[in-house]
């Protein structure tokens, strides 16, 4: 009796989930990544005192995407494989239904701290008429990159923003800001700016004149028009990358007011006549109302259709969301780790993850997809990526942070809708896919195994998760 009685109640769960083999559970642990767990495991219960419980008819904001960022040394690193491993990477990150789906994701609109070096569109001083504009330098790596993951997913939608606008454009002439710092970033030699050169944060460094303004909306125009004629379309930009943040690589501080009037009365009508979006940001600072000075003003708010946030950004994303809760909010970079893509890396990104989504976020975007082994940029600053690769032995390896993404990127789609959580056990996010599966995502913290009873909508089951473990389930 008691083996009938727990067929009944298997079945049960897996009514909701319309068929059994509809039912799916991936584990992820340092030593094995992705292995595939017997769903008979799942056990229905009732009267158990459960640690979580999924609210399944309260639906918190819509899904719109996992991503990453095409960096020119991600495309140099990816060029060192063979042509059938490069290609099996791509397929693995944007072919629909077989890998980390990534469908959102993020380009800059010249040189930025992952680029080669120092470039821009046009450097000809004077050029307000934009007639020696080029992307000739794109035509090695990034449209490249872009393309091969286009031929995987046709459909991949793509945003941009600059780092650094022409330094004719800047007050100091310089595509950075700051010196390099050798206790912080290693020492590979300075990047030449001067000391007069040196700016801060809370200044406009571009240079706020009618002209200069038109000059840069027109570099925006000429850039969507430019990828266009490349086949690859852009749906949305960005005014600037971290514009509060005074770098020793490509970067250019502006005022929330400077932004105001270059948005609002410039890029603004010249991205709507293209069919272009507006993103702002990207808020890095902790402070609410750096993004309100626009939101509240009735020519830029016109044009914003979402506003993206990292690193210290993420204290600021609450308060923006509770007070303009239909607004699409990005997270438009991972905070980036340090080049040793360890276990601690994922463990935090998995509290970035939790946070930027349980605090109204639409679209999760990861930062640099391939790095060489170590992640060195080109300005001294190691970092983490999705893919490492060994060029000398022609070999690559997905990093754990990758698996953690995929954990949420692989299962939830676009439509999804955030699902919420309450209980004892934190570590676990929920989510609703479009055609009507729970796909939930925990994370066991302990160096044992852990049961759980987790209760979605009127029903509870136990699962015993793996020590130290990602997991994700499919009802």
């Amino acid at each position: 009796m008691k083996t009938v009685l727990l067929g009944l109640c298997t079945l049960s769960l897996l009514s909701a989930c319309k068929e059994k083999k509809n039912m799916e559970w991936v584990c992820t642990t340092m030593e094995q990544q992705w292995q595939r767990q017997d769903p008979g495991k799942i056990i229905i219960v009732t009267g158990a005192k459960v640690d979580a419980e999924v609210a399944v008819h309260q639906p918190l904001q819509r899904i719109d995407g996992f991503g990453a960022c095409f960096n020119e040394l991600g495309w140099t690193s990816l060029s060192g494989l063979r042509p059938a491993d490069r290609d099996a990477v791509f397929s693995e990150l944007f072919k629909p239904g077989t890998g980390a789906n990534l469908t959102v994701c993020r380009m800059p609109v010249g040189a930025n701290d992952f680029s080669r070096d120092w470039y821009s569109y046009n450097e000809t001083d004077g050029d307000f008429e934009m007639k020696h504009f080029s992307i000739a330098n794109d035509r090695e790596t990034l449209v490249p990159f872009i393309k091969a993951a286009r031929e995987y997913n046709p459909g991949l939608k793509l945003w941009a923003s600059p780092w650094s606008p022409p330094t004719w454009m800047k007050d100091n002439k310089h595509y950075a800001c700051q010196p390099l710092d050798t206790s912080f970033f290693e020492n590979i030699g300075q990047n030449g700016i001067k000391p007069e050169q040196v700016r801060r944060e809370g200044v406009n460094m571009f240079i706020q004149q009618d002209a200069y303004f038109k000059a840069y909306s027109l570099y925006f125009s000429k850039f969507i028009e430019a990828y266009r004629g490349e086949g690859i379309p852009i749906f949305m930009v960005m005014p600037q990358n971290e514009f509060n943040s005074c770098q020793p690589f490509p970067s250019c501080t502006w005022l929330a007011s400077g932004l105001n009037e270059f948005v609002g009365k410039y890029l603004g009508p010249k991205m709507h006549d293209l069919g272009v979006e507006v993103l702002f940001g990207t808020m890095e600072r902790p402070n609410p109302a750096l993004v309100d000075t626009l939101l509240s003003d009735p020519e830029s708010s016109k044009y914003i259709k979402g506003v993206g946030f990292q690193w210290a950004g993420k204290k600021a994303i609450a308060s923006i969301h509770q007070r303009y809760p239909n607004l699409t909010l990005y997270q438009t970079e991972q905070e980036c780790g340090d080049g040793k893509n360890d276990w601690q890396g994922a463990e935090y990104s998995w509290e970035l993850m939790k946070h930027y989504l349980n605090n109204g976020t639409n679209v999760y975007d990861y930062w640099n997809i391939a790095l060489e082994e170590g992640g060195l940029s080109r300005w001294g600053w190691r970092q983490n990526s999705l893919v490492t690769v060994n060029k000398k032995e022609q070999t690559y390896q997905y990093t754990y942070e990758y698996y953690l993404l995929k954990h949420a990127s692989h299962y939830v789609t676009p439509g999804a809708r955030l699902l919420p959580v309450t209980g004892t056990f934190a570590d676990l996010l929920a989510f609703q896919n479009p055609d009507g599966n729970y796909v939930l995502i925990m994370y066991n913290t302990a160096s044992t195994e852990m049961k759980r009873v987790i209760k979605v909508g009127d029903q509870s089951f136990s699962v015993i998760l793996p020590p130290k473990s990602f997991n994700t389930i499919k009802l």
